[in-house]
This record gives structure tokens, C-alpha cells and sequence, in this order.
């Protein structure tokens, strides 16, 4: 197994202890993303599963909807991409992404397993769990945002850049110079880390 796939079935892990957390009676919590509820977070992890599928003219397999059962929807799709990564012929198949030709391994691993850390936060926040983030990936993401260059950290900003409707960041917002580096990170992408429902 690849480094990548580790670190995707890591996260992957958390983010799915997270949305077993979630009582019947939170779906509809807000979260921090402003305009989507807990459920909406999952719906979104779920969709960018799909998204890791199509490039290599694949779709989620059938599960139930996000509507009858977010535990069950996350997991069918987690397992259709841990099949991807599972398959080196089509981990290291490479296909055109919005951010240029990448393998399917490189495209889940840059997108979609850095999402979840993030992602998590938001769905633990609006329910009440455990938000942190594990430190090595707070690390590894805020390494990551710094070295981006600005035009593209300006695309990430810019609402509809990649797609109608789709926002990546927003935002930045102020946090104290000894804030935490989970907070800077947070505010970096246009999240309040003080936050609540």
C-alpha cells in the first residue's frame, strides 16, 4: 500500500468516526460552512468521491442516498475510492484536473484527503465532537497553502473560479499572531475557529 493510500485511509477513518458521532437529531445543525448543514458537509465528501471517479470514467457505486443514511453513503463511496488507489493501473492512470494532468493517486491525495481533515472539523464543530485535527496534517496543509502561489490562492478565493457554485476558500480571517496552528490554519482558508452552532 502507498503512502497515499495510508494517509487517505487515515483520514478517512476520522472523518468516518466523525459522522458516526452524529446523532439522528444534528443533520440539520448548521456548520461552518455558511449555507450547508452537518448533513451538507458529508453530502459534499461524498460528491468529491464521485469527482476522483470521473476523470478516469468511473461513478460511485450504488449505495444509499445521503438522505436515508450518510453512514452508509460515506463508506460506499470511501470503498470506490480505496479501490482506485488499491489498483496501481488506475492509481497511476493520469487525467486532465482543474489544476492540469495528474495521476488519479496524486489527484485523491492533493484534493480530496485534504479535504477531509478540514471537512471533519467543520462537521465535528457543528455537532459537538472532538474537533482537532491531527497536528501532522494541520502541518502538512498549512505548508501547503503557504507555498501556493498567489494568483491560484486567488482562484481559490474567487467564488465559481473552478465551477458554478463551487467556493474553495474564503476569506481570511483574523486570528492572534500566539493563535494556535490548527486556528491559523482554519482562518487561512476563510474559517472562523471560534465558531459555533
Amino acid at each position: 500500500m502507498s503512502e497515499t493510500a495510508d494517509r487517505y485511509r487515515r483520514r478517512a477513518d476520522a472523518f468516518e468516526r466523525t459522522v458516526v458521532g452524529v446523532r439522528p437529531d444534528q443533520w440539520a445543525n448548521p456548520s461552518p460552512c455558511e449555507k450547508w448543514t452537518a448533513r451538507d458537509v458529508v453530502r459534499h465528501i461524498v460528491e468529491m468521491h464521485a469527482a476522483m471517479l470521473h476523470p478516469l470514467g468511473r461513478s460511485l457505486g450504488p449505495a444509499p442516498s445521503m438522505d436515508e443514511d450518510p453512514v452508509a453513503a460515506f463508506r460506499a463511496a470511501r470503498a470506490d475510492v480505496e479501490a482506485i488507489l488499491d489498483d496501481p493501473a488506475l492509481a497511476n492512470r493520469t487525467s486532465d484536473t482543474p489544476t492540469g494532468p495528474v495521476t488519479a493517486e496524486q489527484h485523491i491525495d492533493q484534493v480530496l484527503s485534504e479535504d477531509l481533515p478540514l471537512h471533519g472539523w467543520d462537521l465535528a464543530r457543528a455537532t459537538g465532537q472532538d474537533d482537532t485535527i491531527d497536528p501532522e496534517d494541520v502541518e502538512r496543509a498549512w505548508a501547503g497553502m503557504r507555498a501556493l502561489p498567489a494568483e491560484l490562492m486567488e482562484k481559490f478565493r474567487t467564488p465559481g473560479a473552478f465551477g458554478p457554485d463551487v467556493e474553495v476558500f474564503g476569506s481570511e480571517v483574523k486570528v492572534a499572531q500566539d493563535a494556535s496552528s490548527q486556528d491559523k490554519l482554519l482562518a487561512f482558508i476563510g474559517r472562523d475557529p471560534h465558531w459555533r452552532p
